[in-house]
């Protein structure tokens, strides 16, 4: 993982929009794969700017999980996994109506739907220790 400072970008006919970074290790023209905003209420560098991240990380979504379902989970869990659910994991492109998202968490999926606003947990299936070491 690094952190790199955007400093360009603009658009090239034959390989599309093209970011230019700097303070990376590594040699030009290497790929660079999932680019995520910088944050700095959770990273250590005092001096950058959040840009469009920064207004959201409050957001909040309501969830809806059935006590029967809850009560499949270890109590120690509970309340981290609404608390997981509520800031809504799923892929920003993403936000399609009667469509089962997944979610893997301590040795779990968490299955839910999306209900207008709020995710309604519809399924959680106990991974073996095989699934569970694939999506550690």
């Amino acid at each position: 993982l690094s952190s790199v400072k955007l400093e360009d970008i603009y658009f090239d006919e034959k390989r599309g929009p093209v970011l230019v970074v700097s303070g990376a290790d590594i040699l030009d023209g290497t790929p660079i794969y999932d680019i995520k905003p910088y944050l700095p209420y959770t990273d250590a560098h005092p001096e950058a700017k959040g840009s469009f991240a920064e207004e959201h990380k409050a957001d909040r979504i309501e969830v809806v999980f059935p006590e029967e379902l809850l009560g499949e989970l270890p109590e120690d869990l509970r309340e981290r996994v609404k608390a997981v659910l509520a800031q809504d994991p799923r892929a920003a492109y993403n936000k399609k109506p009667d469509y089962v998202y997944g979610m893997s968490f301590a040795g779990y999926d968490i299955r839910f739907v999306a209900d207008g606003e709020r995710l309604v947990v519809k399924e959680i299936v106990k991974l073996s220790e095989e699934d569970f070491q694939k999506v550690k």
